[in-house]
């Protein structure tokens, strides 16, 4: 048994995982989530806001604290989707070494598949397989086939993609609530860059979908009407392809004060949380028509589980 830590930063939340790893098996000790929006305006800029490098910071400084209260033996800390895309991503990488006292790997969008699909599937039923596990960021989507076999993850094929929450809102949901219109772009700009996925993932062999992250958890929350965020009721529940156009048509109709006051949503999650509700129903539509799935298996397991079990 190994104690390590994982540290995913995406573009809208930085999150820790402190774990004992045995084999491929994982305990917990600890999990934390922050929303700090270190994409914040990336998409329009191309660069790193200082406010949002200073919210990574500090949330950064907390979590390297906590994980050597921990004990962790290794620490691997991955950034995605913001930090690719940024001009000045040197400061991110200065403050991440300065904070956490090693450098942070910024992954591929391919890697970052990969990495969720293994933290994924790791506790489904194999027999549930080939699956696709899809994960809805802030700045991009990450779409990924496999299966797990004898122990381990085989991926087939993944693929990332430039469409997230924060970016989908950023571009086109500028109302509030947002207007037919700018949901009818930000819907043909979901599908348009989502196939771009698709033509590269073969899809059509998968029996089971899983969605991972926090658009998605979120979202089973807002379905299941939880009177409080409940990560043991969200693990492994399942959405029909209707309740997720339900919920997506809800959250897209609501005003941001309707959005604040669900208790499951977190107020980092407000803004965006109707425009990665969209993406998944695009994705529930084409999933449908593309291997006949008709359900939504939501996991709690993501991109963190598969970090960590790697450290092993």
């Amino acid at each position: 048994m190994v104690r390590v830590g994982a540290i995913d930063c995406g573009t809208n939340s930085i999150r820790l995982l402190v774990a004992d790893v045995t084999g491929d098996a994982l305990v917990d000790v600890c999990r934390e989530m922050r929303i700090v929006r270190l994409g914040q305006d990336v998409d329009a800029t191309g660069r790193l806001a200082p406010e949002a490098v200073e919210r990574t910071r500090v949330a950064l400084a907390d979590y390297t604290a906590i994980a050597r209260r921990a004990g962790a033996r290794r620490v691997r800390m991955v950034a995605t989707s913001a930090t690719r895309d940024a001009a000045n991503r040197e400061d991110f990488f200065t403050m991440v070494r300065g904070t956490l006292g090693t450098d942070a790997e910024v992954i591929t969008g391919d890697e970052e598949a990969r990495l969720s699909f293994t933290g994924a599937v790791g506790g489904l039923d194999p027999a549930l397989g080939p699956a696709v596990v899809v994960d809805v960021g802030g700045g991009s989507t990450e779409v990924v086939l496999g299966a797990w076999k004898a122990g381990r993850a085989e991926v087939t094929a993944a693929r990332s993609v430039n469409v997230g929450c924060v970016r989908i809102t950023e571009r086109y949901l500028h109302s509030d609530p947002a207007t037919p219109e700018e949901v009818g772009a930000a819907r043909r700009f979901a599908t348009r860059t989502l196939r771009e996925a698709f033509a590269e993932v073969p899809v059509d062999q998968a029996r089971t979908w899983v969605g991972v992250a926090g658009t998605v958890t979120t979202l089973s929350a807002v379905a299941q009407r939880l009177p409080a965020y409940d990560s043991e009721r969200t693990h492994l529940s399942r959405l029909s392809l209707d309740r997720v156009r339900g919920t997506a048509e809800y959250l897209l109709a609501s005003t941001r004060q309707q959005r604040a006051a669900d208790p499951v949503i977190h107020p980092g999650r407000v803004d965006v949380i109707a425009g990665g509700a969209l993406i998944v129903w695009v994705l529930a539509e084409e999933l449908h028509s593309r291997a006949g799935i008709t359900e939504l298996v939501v996991s709690e397991h993501d991109i963190l589980d598969g970090i960590a079990l790697g450290l092993a």
